[in-house]
């Protein structure tokens, strides 16, 4: 006899608890109860789903779902949670990416359990999340059975799965944030050096996207380092010295990114295998003039078992 799914509860309907309670629902869950500082945030949730409770208070949400996540702002989860009373084996869920489970406790000393469920994705307002949240990747840290609950709702959402720990929560957000906030700040660096010959930003984005989208397709195909192209792949040494010049005339401000960049890229190029250390240590003299970042290519290459088969490094 296959067993009824749990109620869940929302406390927070924000971009991320209306995205989640959406997706959940046309999973099959019941999302019966949802409370929000804004009336019209909770409204708007409820008005998703079929059959789900407004309440006026955190704790009737509290005291009427079997699973309740807590999607308020990061820095107010802990406070929300202090400030009820839980029930036992309730599970009690939050879904910030860079705090532990920890934040709960408070619900644990009332016998409930807890998880983190942090979809790691980008969500620019709700429809859009609500578009891009299935198929996403779903870190996971807590306790068992609240645990086992995260990992079939996460299933359920056709996610992929991986687990933490309690310590690993920050660096894993600084991992998300390098990638997913900070390509922002690329594609604008780089529409930036467009307005140089006259381009707009609008019109620069849109004709840098699709080599934005054809890397990430070689990523996703090729893997690295193998998807790696450029001067620095390459060992163009005269083009990356001609791009250090025309940035210092024209972008003086953005030439430490270039440089910070482009020394990072340096070993990823010697791991795919097209240049060898002489060239590389070339690239990395120019890109280190008159800045104090560096990088240890030996030591790189030591640290790197791919890089390690292809160059023999004296001792």
């Amino acid at each position: 006899m296959v067993q009824p799914r749990p109620t869940i509860g929302f406390i927070g309907a924000g971009v991320t608890g209306t995205a989640l309670a959406s997706e959940l629902y046309h999973c099959g869950y019941h999302i019966s109860a949802v409370y929000s500082r804004s009336p019209s945030s909770s409204m708007r949730l409820a008005s998703r789903v079929q059959g789900c409770a407004v309440y006026k208070k955190p704790q009737d949400v509290a005291d009427h779902a079997s699973i309740v996540f807590i999607t308020t702002p990061d820095d107010v989860i802990e406070d929300v949670a202090s400030g009820l009373k839980w029930h036992q084996s309730q599970i009690v869920v939050h879904c910030s990416g860079v705090h532990s489970t920890e934040i709960l406790e408070s619900a644990h000393q009332y016998g409930a359990f807890t998880c983190c469920l942090h979809p790691l994705q980008t969500f620019a307002n709700i429809e859009e999340a609500i578009n891009n949240i299935s198929g996403s990747t779903f870190a996971l840290e807590g306790d068992e059975p609240a645990m086992a609950a995260g990992r079939l709702m996460a299933a359920a959402m056709k996610g992929t799965i991986i687990t933490l720990k309690p310590g690993d929560k920050v660096l894993y957000h600084a991992a998300a944030v390098t990638l997913s906030n900070y390509l922002v700040t690329l594609m604008k660096t780089a529409a930036e050096f467009w307005q140089s010959f006259g381009i707009p930003q609008d019109e620069a984005v849109k004709a840098l996207l699709p080599l934005l989208k054809g890397t990430v397709n070689n990523i996703e195909r090729v893997g690295i380092p193998d998807c790696l192209t450029g001067p620095i792949a390459r060992g163009d040494v005269r083009t990356v010295e001609k791009h250090i010049n025309a940035l210092r005339r024209e972008h003086p401000e953005l030439l430490e990114v270039y440089r910070v960049l482009g020394l990072k890229t340096l070993p990823i190029a010697l791991s795919k295998g097209h240049i060898g250390l002489e060239t590389a240590e070339e690239i990395r003299e120019l890109l280190q003039q008159d800045t104090a970042s560096g990088i240890d290519l030996k030591g790189e290459l030591e640290s790197n078992p791919a890089a390690g088969f292809l160059y023999h490094l004296p001792r």
